[in-house]
């Protein structure tokens, strides 16, 4: 059995965590016909991801939250970024929402206006086709 024997720096593996959220939701998407796009950098824009169909393209935030309860405020990490989206994983729970960006700083993020998904691809793919 292979044995992990590097002790990652916390500020990588806080990334590699992140990005492992970014790289679910795209294989996601992918799966589901997508055509998945994935920005070098992200800090200009705030985009993790584009997913286009044939004639629409979609921004993407991916956020992960260490909280298993949805009834916290979010925060507007994106300001006045163009994106079409964000998707919170819960790193503690089974559960995510997709959400349009919000101007406001803080925003409940089990609101009304933001749907929730269990993180399973099929629960995942039926959110983002109701939002």
């Amino acid at each position: 059995m292979p044995i992990k024997n590097s002790n990652v720096p916390t500020p990588a593996l806080q990334f590699c965590k992140q990005i492992s959220y970014e790289t679910l939701a795209a294989s996601w998407f992918t799966h589901d016909g997508w055509e998945v796009l994935l920005p070098l950098i992200d800090h200009g824009k705030k985009t993790d991801l584009v997913v286009a169909d044939d004639s629409n393209y979609y921004w993407i935030q991916v956020k992960s939250l260490e909280s298993s309860d949805d009834n916290i405020l979010v925060e507007n990490k994106w300001g006045e970024a163009n994106i079409d989206y964000v998707i919170y994983f819960s790193r503690t729970g089974n559960w995510g929402y997709i959400t349009p960006p919000f101007k406001e700083l803080r925003k409940k993020l089990n609101s009304a206006d933001h749907v929730k998904f269990h993180q399973h691809p099929t629960n995942f793919l039926k959110a983002f086709k109701k939002i």
